[in-house]
């Protein structure tokens, strides 16, 4: 599974205080039902599939994303804290794109590949769930040219430590 996110971190790498204030805000947005605390234990537990052997996930992130303040400061200090503890995981690659990085496409909307068969992009009011091979291979070169602007290991967490420098947190 790839994921890559360009404004906020990874669903599969949230912490249960971070997804909250997103899970709040996205309510408010759609005034939809209040099921917050059932969609962060959700959350919470389908991260159990990133200790599997067998399984791996690389995602990547775009700075901006380790940077938005959806949630308050010391929120976003563990959460930061979090993204360095995955570093190093035999199941998971992190990469983050940072702003200094050269692009050659736009860092636009958040999109998840599955198993190089099925493409899921995430936009305001649905997710477009895409499985025709052409949509799932240009999908495919966008993640290729996202990830060849990431750095990863000791340069991620670089850009990590910077980024929780900047919030001031203890």
């Amino acid at each position: 599974m790839r994921a890559w996110e360009n404004s906020l971190v990874v669903g599969m790498l949230q912490t249960a205080d971070y997804a909250r204030h997103v899970f709040n805000a996205y309510v408010d947005l759609h005034q939809s039902p209040r099921d917050i605390d059932e969609a962060v234990r959700a959350r919470i537990q389908r991260q159990e599939l990133l200790y599997r052997p067998g399984k791996h996930y690389h995602f990547i992130m775009w700075e901006s994303a380790l940077r938005a303040l959806m949630c308050p400061p010391t929120v976003m200090a563990a959460q930061l804290d979090r993204l360095s503890g995955v570093i190093g995981l035999d199941t998971v690659s992190l990469g983050i794109v940072p702003f200094e990085a050269s692009l050659t496409l736009p860092p636009a909307n958040g999109f998840w590949i599955y198993d190089e068969r099925l493409v899921i992009v995430e936009d305001w009011h649905a997710e477009l769930w895409l499985d025709q091979p052409e949509n799932v291979a240009l999908y495919r070169r966008v993640w290729e040219t996202l990830a060849g602007a990431a750095v990863y290991g000791a340069d991620a967490h670089k850009v990590i430590t910077r980024c929780r420098r900047a919030l001031g947190a203890p």
